[in-house]
Order: structure tokens, then sequence, then C-alpha cells
């Protein structure tokens, strides 16, 4: 199974996510079973407290989940769609210089996927994006509920 890279998401960033390309989201790392996105804190990213505005972090952990989701869909060759039902946050420290958002959670959409291909029915998915600093201290966590159905 081969996943596009991370160059390919990142063209598909600024031509389609132009918001996360201007504020520095960049997928680092991807394969079939996480998925890295690294933005770092700067003018154009921050907020009035001296720290990355919690949007900023939502597009880039968001893109953690869905690069896994877009692969995936890719892989299958089928008409598949694909949307953030539900989502939710936590936030444990101030977020400066280059955080790291990383999903573990291939797996698991990688089964929503093959089962709404296998049933034809709708499918949800909750995926965990963990947000970390250059101390590998935990700043943030995203949980996105993806939703995906055969065309």
């Amino acid at each position: 199974m081969k996943f596009p890279s991370p160059s390919k998401f990142n063209l598909y960033t600024m031509a389609k996510l132009p918001a996360a390309w201007l504020t520095g989201v960049r997928v680092k790392r991807v394969n079939e079973k996480s998925c890295t996105v690294s933005v770092k804190h700067r003018w154009i990213s921050q907020n009035p407290f001296k720290s990355m505005f919690w949007a900023v972090q939502g597009m880039a952990a968001e893109l953690a989940t869905g690069a896994l989701v877009i692969g995936y869909i890719q892989n299958s060759n089928k008409k598949i769609s694909m949307l953030v039902a539900n989502n939710n946050a936590t936030f444990t420290k101030k977020a400066t210089g280059r955080i790291n958002f990383v999903c573990n959670d291939g797996d698991k959409i990688k089964e929503a996927i093959a089962q709404t291909i296998a049933t034809g029915d709708g499918q949800t998915c909750w995926m965990k994006a963990v947000g970390t600093n250059k101390d590998g201290v935990q700043v943030s966590e995203f949980n996105f509920e993806w939703t995906v159905k055969v065309k």
C-alpha cells in the first residue's frame, strides 16, 4: 500500500487549505499507521497570550488525522466521502515553538473504510492527534470523529 508523500499532502494543503498553508501547517511523515504534522508558533499563528492560537493547532491536528483518511480512501480505488462529524480538544500547556501533532490511528480508519466498502453503510471512526513541543511535553490533544461512506 502506498500513501501520498508528505510533499504531495503539502501541495494539496497549499491548493485546498490556504489558511493551514499560510500558518505553516506541514505534513512531515505519513504511512499506513501514523501521520506527523508540524507547525511553528509565529506571528501569523499567535494568540494574544503569546502562544499558538487554538484554531491553528486544530488545523494541524485535523490534518494529522485526515491525511490517514485520505490515504486509505485513495488506496481503496472507491469513491468515498469523508467528513468530520464531531471533535473535541484539551489544552494542557502553552503552545510555543514548534509543535508536532501525531496520529497513530491508521488501523482504525483502515477498518472503517473496509466496513463501508463491504456493507455500503456509513461508518464513523474517532481518531486522536496529540500535540507536543520540542521537549516532548504534551500541549494539546484533539479528537476527531470522521465519517466515511461509499458514494
